[in-house]
């Protein structure tokens, strides 16, 4: 049974912190209740900051990571390799990546991976302008670096498929250091570093397979 809370705007605030993932309601009001015995200006930050994010935060232009201007500092950075490019699902998983130090290269976000099961197909996901972007910027590498789960086995083969033709250009994937079924940011960072330093052509799949 749902609690009732006497104050509507307790109510509120509560229903509001439930939202987010991973926070149930007694969560929600274990939050609620300790913002309250904080002085004000925290709440108010707290606000502030959160305003911010939603107004300020946008999308790079070429890698598709969370960015503050249309370049993201990966991307800008004229240190990195911008012949390699490494492919993930989200954001999180380029800031798993970065903390390994194993990748110099440039990433690229899909926005996530294919799943017929949850009606998320290629047109959905930012395959056009990887494709794109790896026939126009001269990208000699292409780093699969995407969860090994059916969904994303499936994502490293389509995105195999569309780049096979280009000419001189190396596709590999991470390591098998993974496991089956684990995402990337929960892979801890010395597992997921020797992945990527220890990377296979994605044809080496196929053999294994077979």
């Amino acid at each position: 049974m749902e609690q009732e809370f006497a104050s509507s705007l307790l109510e509120t605030a509560v229903s509001e912190f439930a939202k987010l993932p991973g926070i149930g309601r007694k969560t929600a009001l274990r939050l609620v209740l300790h913002m309250l015995k904080r002085p004000e200006s925290e709440a108010v930050s707290l606000g502030e900051a959160i305003m911010r994010l939603r107004k300020e935060i946008r999308y790079c232009r070429t890698c598709h990571n969370i960015s503050e201007s249309d370049c993201c500092p990966i991307c800008s950075n004229p240190n990195r390799d911008a012949t390699t490019v490494c492919v993930v699902e989200n954001v999180k998983d380029v800031m798993s990546i970065e903390n390994t130090h194993q990748h110099h290269g440039l990433y690229h976000v899909l926005g996530g991976l294919i799943s017929p099961m949850d009606g998320i197909g290629p047109q959905d996901l930012e395959i056009d302008s990887l494709v794109k972007r790896v026939s126009r910027d001269g990208v000699k590498e292409v780093i699969l670096a995407l969860a090994a789960t059916m969904e994303g086995d499936t994502t490293n083969f389509y995105i195999y498929r569309r780049l096979a033709a280009l000419p001189q250009l190396k596709i590999t994937m991470l390591a098998r250091g993974v496991s089956v079924g684990n995402e990337i940011e929960y892979t801890d960072e010395l597992t997921l570093g020797r992945s990527i330093a220890n990377r296979t052509l994605f044809t080496d799949s196929f053999k294994q397979e077979s």
